[in-house]
């Protein structure tokens, strides 16, 4: 029986979801698209663990949010496409390239100062290293509506080299957009600020 040791934690949750994939025929018959689903589900319960503010909650939400990416690792790696060192190695990689403030030969004193200075290094080393066709390439249209319509806005801007003011209109979803606009040009998160308006109006 496989028995957590203690020592190796993240080691030991490989060997469990290996052993699951062999022996549980639930597990077994799971695919990635089967798993879409619960990914999400567990994406917004951790999201709700953070808003409510519970340390054990999230705990709890970000170990079962971690089951999904073991679980996606060890289907992968049976199919012979990646392992679950091949997705750290890949983060680890990409987080050292796109901070080269922290990283690069550069890095210390001449390195930007504030957060807006970051981002902007961030997104300039993303661009070099992605090459798009296309402005909004990369940006899933099935991001929560407000989410997608901050992103859009910001690639769009980042294009034009200003921020962009959409086009007037007395829609409900030219509306909205304004005011994803105006929650931009107060650098505030509009997905997040509705959620939270929403919270405060169920008490």
């Amino acid at each position: 029986m496989t028995q957590a040791s203690g020592d190796e934690p993240l080691l030991d949750f490989l060997d469990v979801m290996r052993r699951l994939r062999r022996e549980c025929p639930w597990k077994r018959g799971q695919t990635h698209r089967t798993l879409v689903r619960y990914l999400l589900e567990e994406a917004h319960e951790t999201v709700e663990a953070i808003e409510t503010g519970a340390p054990d909650d999230l705990r709890e939400e970000l170990g079962d949010l971690l089951l999904q990416v073991y679980f996606h690792a060890v289907v992968a790696e049976e199919a012979g496409d990646f392992t679950l060192d091949d997705v750290a190695r890949g983060i680890t990689e990409k987080m050292v390239r796109r901070n080269p403030h922290v990283f690069g030969p550069d890095a210390g004193a001449d390195a930007p100062s504030d957060a807006e200075a970051v981002n902007e290094l961030w997104e300039s080393v993303k661009a070099a290293e992605k090459q798009r066709d296309d402005v909004t390439e990369g940006i899933a249209p099935a991001l929560p509506a407000l989410l997608y319509a901050d992103k859009v806005l910001d690639r769009l801007g980042r294009a034009a080299g200003a921020p962009v003011v959409p086009p007037g209109g007395d829609g409900v979803g030219d509306r909205l957009l304004a005011l994803v606009a105006e929650a931009r040009a107060d650098g505030v998160d509009p997905e997040q600020e509705l959620r939270d308006a929403v919270r405060r109006l169920l008490g």
